[in-house]
């Protein structure tokens, strides 16, 4: 599995979207969309109108995270939109397996995020029908909080639990990524990384891509 990395729109300029999304799109894998509903979540964001304006603002894919109460009656419509990748929380999931078949079988990439204080061995059986787990590295609501630490160990399992069973599901952590974190990260076993301020933060969004990208690279031993 190669190093993806995938900048937060959330630490954008919302007014204007496609200029931020063409400034990352020479080296980024995917554009990260933090979809809020202000009830999983203590803050809005934006929803399936935005993501579909966007989707023809950009050719870079869309990696759409649904922190959304009833995720399992709005995912479906954001595969089905042509986002790349959706992701739903389990803590938020009534079906987490159908909801998780319906987007593979819509043509996205199916997640399943877990909150810094879920384990992973719960949902060990899930793996199977998942093609991403995103384990968050803060709690989720908003960008340019500090990378917990305490989710080092947890990567760890979850790498070695993925290996174990379906290595082609790839790990992602989302929350605080920078310069500073990443290699702990990438050692710890992600492969996917979310960047928000570190990526939007810098004079060069699509430089700080590519530099986020050789730090988690050299940490883990892959390109």
């Amino acid at each position: 599995m190669t190093i993806q990395i995938s900048p937060s729109i959330l630490n954008a300029d919302f007014a204007h979207l496609a200029d931020e999304a063409a400034a990352v799109s020479p080296s980024a894998d995917w554009l990260h969309v933090d979809v809020m509903d202000n009830h999983f979540v203590p803050n809005l964001t934006l929803g399936l109108p935005v993501v579909e304006s966007l989707l023809k603002a950009t050719d870079t894919p869309l990696d759409c995270h649904l922190m959304i109460e009833e995720p399992d009656r709005w995912a479906p419509a954001y595969a089905e939109a042509g986002a790349g990748s959706v992701t739903i929380h389990a803590k938020a999931a009534g079906a987490p397996v159908r909801t998780l078949r319906e987007i593979r079988r819509l043509g996205a990439r199916a997640g399943l995020a877990l909150n810094p204080g879920e384990a992973v061995e719960p949902y060990a059986d899930l793996i199977g029908e998942m093609d991403m787990l995103l384990l968050m590295t803060v709690e989720p609501g908003f960008g340019g909080q500090k990378f917990l630490d305490m989710v080092l160990p947890k990567i760890r399992r979850a790498r070695e639990l993925l290996d174990s069973r379906d290595a082609s599901v790839w790990l992602q952590v989302d929350g605080g990524v920078s310069a500073e974190t990443i290699e702990r990260a990438a050692e710890a076993g992600a492969d996917v990384f979310v960047a928000g301020s570190a990526v939007y933060g810098a004079q060069d969004p699509a430089g700080a891509v590519e530099s986020l990208r050789s730090l988690a690279a050299e940490a883990s031993g892959r390109k």
